[in-house]
């Protein structure tokens, strides 16, 4: 018997939360319902969902997924993120892969002398997440402004043929972006 409970599969099978199991089934309803997205939808599930507050009443729904089930997702994401947020009243829901930051070497812990790969460096993983967080449209541009107290902007640049489709949700992009790393978004097209 295939349940929602399938839909999401937790690090070290760890329970999830009563939202988690909401957007399973959210998900698992998709699949069952919608006849172009049974056979994408399948195999994929998640490994979290978390309720973002973006301030002034306004909330957003992010998606963690298994790095090696990405590309799958981006494969139906348009149409799964539309139903998605049709089935959570309009709030925006952004789909992220789950990474890892390694620690950096240092001269305390010699005896792990294993390089640490550079997609698991701290800037290699706060640019995919900005990549993840704006998917269908592609960066074309980046700039960090360091301003006179010393605080940093990053001004990202997006494809100007997506303007349409993305303007509304640049908010919460950068309000997300902000939360999840800490850094300072600005984005342009």
């Amino acid at each position: 018997m295939y349940t929602a409970r399938r839909k999401i599969q937790k690090e070290k099978n760890a329970e999830p939360t009563e939202f988690e199991l909401q957007v399973a089934q959210a998900l698992f309803d998709l699949e069952v319902n919608a006849t172009d997205l049974k056979g994408d939808l399948k195999e994929l599930f998640i490994s979290g969902a978390r309720q973002v507050d973006l301030g002034a009443g306004k909330t957003a729904i992010l998606v963690f997924v298994p790095f090696r089930l990405l590309k799958g997702f981006h494969k139906v994401q348009a149409r799964l993120v539309r139903e998605l947020e049709k089935k959570f009243s309009g709030q925006h829901v952004v789909v992220i892969a789950n990474r890892r930051i390694l620690p950096v070497i240092g001269k305390k812990n010699r005896r792990k002398r294993q390089k640490r790969p550079m997609s698991r460096t701290l800037t290699a993983v706060h640019d995919a997440i900005l990549e993840d967080l704006v998917y269908p449209t592609e960066i074309t541009g980046k700039r960090i402004r360091i301003r006179l107290d010393g605080s940093r902007l990053y001004k990202v640049y997006l494809d100007k043929k997506d303007q349409n489709n993305v303007e509304y949700k640049l908010d919460t992009f950068s309000r997300l972006y902000k939360k999840l790393t800490g850094k300072q978004v600005a984005f342009l097209f």
